[in-house]
């Protein structure tokens, strides 16, 4: 079912595109290419490329009745890795577990539960599963200096083959704090982009930053620090300016190039998630 609405499409038609306002020094050089729309509650807080180019979305209207009844009432940014959709949930502010459901290609769903290490966030913010889907990233929210890392359930033969515990193999160490991230995927092997929603400049020199988070060798079940680079602003256009912009899923589509971002507008225009596509030059 497509979720773009044509309603606040019009709205939109009288922004312009426009090009990131800050890039890293070097490579990669992202350009705007595109924006398309999706509607917030089924699919603003995340998304996800298909095999064949669909897009897969994620919002709070996603979740199913049966997980809601055991508490897991926010879901994040997913990943599609050969097949398998990975979903990152999360429960009440007092939940002392989070939940990664694995939905196979013939639509089998398997609950895979971590419970929280002390001093670990309740906070479930994204999945995202390294190319050779050996490994599954995660991240918290507010201020953080690091990223989970888990087998990936069910592509990894050290997870139990139909749900269960999860449990945390080891962390990506990062060089720098970053904040507020929402979503993260796989551009390379040894390469994340991040989307972060902190709007406060102080961390880096834009407003709403797109990171890239880049590994000195591809994950291998060891601990490994990963250099942080503000790419570019996400965009903050609309014709509605009572509130807050919030940036929120990523993804990187291999096929295509094609590395896609979230970001809700604020007030009414909130029905309407923006997502942003770009181009490496």
């Amino acid at each position: 079912m497509k979720r773009h609405l044509v309603l606040l499409s019009a709205l939109a038609g009288a922004l312009a595109l426009g090009a990131p306002s800050a890039l890293a020094s070097g490579e990669p050089h992202w350009v705007q290419t595109g924006t398309s729309y999706t509607d917030s509650l089924g699919g603003g807080q995340g998304l996800a490329s298909r095999a064949d180019g669909s897009l897969l979305y994620r919002g709070l209207a996603d979740i199913p009745l049966d997980l809601r009844i055991k508490g897991w009432n926010h879901v994040g940014d997913p990943d599609i890795a050969r097949g398998y959709t990975f979903d990152a949930y999360q429960g009440a502010d007092t939940a002392t577990s989070k939940m990664y459901a694995v939905t196979t290609p013939a639509g089998q769903r398997y609950e895979y539960v971590h419970r929280l290490n002390p001093g670990e966030k309740v906070n479930n913010s994204f999945a995202t599963v390294s190319p050779d889907g050996q490994w599954m990233v995660s991240g918290e929210w507010g201020d953080q200096n690091r990223l989970q890392v888990f087998p990936a359930p069910l592509l990894n033969p050290s997870t139990p083959p139909k749900g269960g515990d999860l449990e945390e193999a080891w962390q990506i160490t990062l060089d720098k704090p970053v904040r507020n991230i929402q979503g993260c995927d796989f551009v390379t092997d040894t390469r994340l982009v991040c989307a972060s929603d902190d709007a406060s400049g102080t961390l880096f020199p834009v407003s709403r930053p797109l990171l890239q988070v880049d590994l000195p060798h591809k994950l291998d079940g060891q601990p490994v620090t990963g250099a942080v680079t503000s790419l570019f602003g996400l965009p903050q256009r609309s014709i509605c300016t009572d509130g807050t912009f919030e940036a929120e899923g990523v993804d990187y589509d291999v096929n295509s190039g094609t590395l896609r971002a979230e970001v809700i507008p604020p007030g009414v225009c909130a029905l309407a998630t923006t997502v942003y596509s770009y181009r490496q030059a």
